[in-house]
């Protein structure tokens, strides 16, 4: 029964979706509370309390009353909606206790859904500005009664319904819907096959398969977790099967999937919400976010096949792998442009995001029905639609949960005024120094994502360390990729790599030795966030000889870090090799113009050198050495 009313309400959640997207949201707190009035639900449908325990009638109870707690919250703010806008009223006993409530739901769902670190963060600002005016010095303030705080919560648009919760319920539902929809009308499995025909039979095959098949799934899910899940149940087992490493099996999959968050089109969650922060449109971010993508994807596909010329891994055999023909049938590919070519006709004609979304979906469906005549009949047909819907509603718990939660600790940020306070500590301690400062934000956001979603942990780190950025003169975009990359790629590194630890429960192996190898495989992901800040044009800005210069200087680094990670000789000694890749890699990132160029004809020399000294040292018989790991 239980099972029945969560997919019952996830496709309400979905037409919900849709009907907003297509016809314009409510109004904006309206829309707002009654998205999230479905999602906390529907948690409480998908995460039951006590589940298979001998008090899981009491947690039946307690998972009711919050459902009652939740709608009478948000039904409030429907129902009053005016009131709140127009005369800003004062908080009442009332008011407090329905805030109250509301917070703890959210909290205790936030508990369920991803653990709890980010419900604990959460408590922690709440519990900074109510008792922060006892602290002494620089990181106390002033007091705020908890009236006061509930008006800044509850009654208005800057705590839980603020920006935050707006993106989610707005654009970022659209997104997740019209990926849903697009996966199940055969867009999955025609990227599965698409990546195994393009990668499938080089050295390396199935993981470079596996990397393009997470990228393209990426794209349109946007959640590195959910990618691993999804696209390693089978790329993993393909790995394995052919004898690769179970930990590199694992690690590529949760780097290449975590890639997928950084990569246009739809790119994840956090990219909205760093739109709707900084006031750009989502094109803006998209076009920033081509470039550091691309090398990402590229130095990823150079690691992998270094690696595996050196360990001598295994092509995917032939028989396994489809034909063009097959894959490019008009009948599979059709909806995808459809949907595509919606989705970005909407954009550049300058409509609403969401409304970009929604003529996407609405052709992906026309060219879908168009194409199943004589393959489908219609029962099929609304069986993959229904899943659609009831997999975006289920996918938006997550979203609308860490938001909304987020969103508290944004407005606790901003009420007490601390992030411009650890800011100004940040930069004081650097020394105005933009490289110190851009190496301890780093360091700092990678700390702070550990165990976190990565849309959780870009909002806290880009209310708490993008001004430290923006502060040392760092431009608000560049600051905030900055910040995006590291909360991204908090999720493969070590000791809390969320992304890894799913991959290796696929692989059954363990975390540690593929966490390891996901760090060699992302390795120029760490070096993308200072490319940002060096090079204006990695995101798209200074003209084209700057887009150029970014480009060739990356373009040298992807070469450069996977051959120095993966021990591809040049001299024969491998610490001579190591000193020239190091070099290479130290001049590249040089602000020069003719300091990428060198680094590249010297990283052309030494491969030059290194092929001419192999060659002679070859015996006369024409046999030759086996590869060494």
């Amino acid at each position: 029964m239980r099972n029945t009313a969560a997919k019952s309400l996830a496709v309400l959640t979905g037409l919900f979706v849709l009907y907003t997207s297509g016809a314009g949201p409510f109004e904006s707190l309206v829309q707002r509370a009654l998205f999230l009035g479905l999602v906390v639900t529907l948690g409480l449908l998908m995460y039951p309390l006590w589940e298979g325990r001998r008090i899981r009638s009491l947690g039946i109870v307690l998972d009711g009353a919050a459902a009652v707690v939740t709608w009478i919250g948000c039904g409030y703010i429907v129902v009053n909606y005016d009131d709140i806008m127009n005369a800003l009223p004062w908080a009442t006993t009332a008011d407090l206790a329905m805030t109250a409530g509301l917070v703890v739901v959210l909290l205790e769902i936030g508990r369920r859904v991803v653990g709890l670190i980010f419900p604990v963060l959460v408590f922690a600002g709440l519990g900074y500005a109510l008792l922060g005016h006892h602290i002494p010095g620089m990181l106390g303030h002033r007091q705020f009664d908890p009236y006061f705080v509930t008006e800044t919560l509850f009654l208005g648009d800057l705590g839980i319904w603020g920006s935050l919760v707006s993106v989610a319920a707005t654009v970022i539902a659209a997104f997740v819907l019209f990926g849903a929809v697009l996966l199940h009308t055969g867009g999955g499995q025609t990227f599965m096959d698409l990546a195994m025909r393009m990668g499938g039979q080089s050295p390396g095959g199935a993981a470079k398969m596996a990397t393009i098949a997470s990228g393209l799934f990426g794209m349109v899910s946007g959640s590195a977790v959910a990618n691993v899940a999804t696209t390693g149940n089978f790329t993993i087992p393909l790995m394995k099967r052919l004898s690769y490493p179970a930990p590199f099996a694992a690690a590529v999959e949760a780097v290449a999937s975590t890639g997928g968050q950084l990569a246009p089109p739809i790119m994840g969650a956090a990219a909205f919400v760093m739109a709707e922060i900084l006031g750009l449109s989502y094109v803006t971010v998209m076009v920033a976010a081509i470039l550091p993508a691309l090398l990402f994807y590229l130095s990823v596909f150079m690691t992998v096949h270094v690696v595996s010329l050196r360990r001598g891994l295994r092509i995917v055999d032939r028989s396994d792998i489809p034909d063009w023909s097959a894959i490019l049938q008009w009948r599979r590919v059709l909806p995808i442009l459809a949907a595509l070519g919606g989705l970005f006709w909407g954009i550049f004609d300058g409509r609403s995001v969401q409304s970009a979304a929604f003529i996407g979906i609405v052709a992906l469906l026309v060219a879908y029905l168009a194409t199943s005549i004589g393959q489908r009949g219609p029962c099929e047909i609304g069986r993959q639609l229904l899943a659609a819907l009831d997999d975006a509603g289920r996918g938006l718990v997550i979203i609308g949960v860490l938001l909304a939660g987020a969103q508290i600790l944004v407005a606790m940020i901003n009420l007490t005024g601390i992030g411009v306070t650890l800011s100004s500590l940040i930069v004081a301690l650097a020394g105005n120094s933009t490289v110190l400062v851009a190496l301890i934000v780093g360091l700092i956001c990678l700390v702070i994502g550990m165990g976190l979603p990565t849309t959780a942990a870009y909002v806290l780190v880009a209310a708490v360390l993008a001004p430290a950025l923006t502060a040392v003169g760092v431009p608000p975009l560049a600051a905030h990729m900055f910040v995006f990359y590291f909360a991204t790629i908090s999720v493969i590194t070590p000791p809390v790599c969320v992304a890894v630890f799913v991959g290796a429960g696929i692989a059954q192996t363990n975390w540690l030795p593929a966490a390891r190898e996901a760090v060699r495989l992302g390795a120029m992901t760490y070096v993308v966030p200072f490319l940002i800040l060096i090079y204006p044009g990695m995101i798209g800005q200074g003209g084209t000889l700057a887009v150029a210069n970014a480009l060739f200087t990356g373009l040298v680094l992807v070469v450069a870090i996977p051959f120095l990670l993966g021990r591809m000789p040049l001299t024969g000694r491998r610490a001579g090799d190591v000193a020239i890749y190091l070099f290479v890699i130290a001049l590249a990132v040089v602000p020069h113009p003719l300091a990428p160029l060198v680094a590249a004809l010297i990283l052309a020399a030494g491969w030059m050198l290194g092929r001419r000294s192999a060659a002679a040292l070859e015996p006369n018989d024409g046999t030759r050495a086996a590869p060494q790991e």
